[in-house]
């Protein structure tokens, strides 16, 4: 068992923030696996083959995240904000630290025996290799990530509400006691079973980051990384429901709204798709649907998301939230 004592100081600088690198890593890890999954399978047989189509699972970052064990800690810079944008997390990784870079593919090559020949590359020369590393991030993001994006903030946001909510209510106490069954708060300080390793502040730097997550799994991860605080990164709550099908039974009433078209492909849109395979689900002629997407992305309840040579759309969190409405 770890323990991370608190003072009043690191209790005040406690805090929550959305990580989009919380989800990179975890979920290339999921997709490479190719093992069946519980939660996340439907999320996976979609975005498998657009991954594979791109050459990323034999890229950069299938070196730098292996199948299990350590992910080297400058892919998780920690958040300055609440929600960073993900552009601002590739920033810090650029800016990462030579030595640290190295550091951390050190401690990578002590857990699997070597590096990998991309990898050596990297350590010797970070500051010329890391930007090619965050552009491979950011096309895994818009082809992974960025389209379903909307959907796995809202359950991130509502797990960080409910939290806070907690403590609100209850105190600080309660809420590491309800966070994740393997950790409890007791006599100033924050115990962590199955963690190798003690945490003693002084080699922690001050406070806690706690980042909820949709794809870390069934257990907790830790970024130890002084002088930043230490990052914690916890299964959100509602994940179980995150991929669930949600028919808009009472959007007919946006068809007054919008027209019969464009509320037609709002509903469509459950699953990210592409123009050409909207118009196949619809029976909508290409340049319609094409016309009607542009009108939407203009009103901000589609996003589109570059995927190769085709784009993706998807509905935005306002798009989900005027269909809940219309559904109630």
């Amino acid at each position: 068992m770890a323990e991370l004592a608190f003072s009043a100081s690191d209790l005040a600088q406690v805090r929550f923030a959305v990580s989009p690198m919380w989800e990179v890593a975890p979920s290339f890890r999921l997709l490479t696996s190719h093992t069946a999954h519980p939660v996340h399978g439907r999320w996976a047989d979609q975005v498998r083959p657009r991954v594979a189509a791109a050459g990323l699972d034999r890229g950069w970052l299938s070196e730098l995240i292996p199948p299990t064990g350590y992910v080297p800690d400058f892919l998780n810079p920690a958040p300055a904000g609440p929600a960073p944008a993900p552009a601002a997390e590739w920033e810090a990784i650029q800016a990462s630290p030579t030595d640290r870079v190295r550091q951390d593919l050190d401690h990578l090559a002590r857990h699997r025996g070597s590096l990998a020949p991309r990898l050596r590359t990297l350590h010797a020369d970070p500051a010329s290799f890391l930007p090619k590393v965050t552009q491979e991030i950011e096309t895994y993001w818009d082809l992974a990530l960025a389209p379903y994006w909307a959907r796995i903030r809202a359950v991130l946001d509502a797990d960080i509400f409910h939290r806070a909510r907690t403590v609100a209510e209850h105190g600080a106490g309660h809420l590491f006691n309800d966070l994740h069954g393997s950790m409890s708060w007791h006599d100033n300080a924050l115990n962590l079973v199955r963690r190798k390793r003690n945490l003693p502040r002084e080699s922690t730097g001050a406070g806690l980051l706690l980042i909820p997550s949709a794809f870390t799994g069934p257990g907790l991860r830790t970024r130890v990384r002084p002088p930043d605080p230490p990052q914690l990164a916890y299964p959100a709550r509602g994940i179980g429901a995150l991929w669930e099908a949600r028919p808009a039974t009472g959007a007919s009433v946006l068809t007054p709204v919008l027209g019969r078209s464009r509320t037609l492909l709002l509903t469509e849109l459950e699953t990210p798709a592409s123009t050409t395979e909207l118009a196949h689900r619809t029976g909508l002629s290409p340049a319609g649907v094409s016309q009607h997407l542009t009108a939407l992305r203009n009103a901000g309840l589609v996003s589109a998301h570059r995927a190769g040579r085709s784009v993706l759309y998807a509905r935005t969190a306002a798009a989900e939230t005027l269909l809940e409405a219309a559904s109630a």
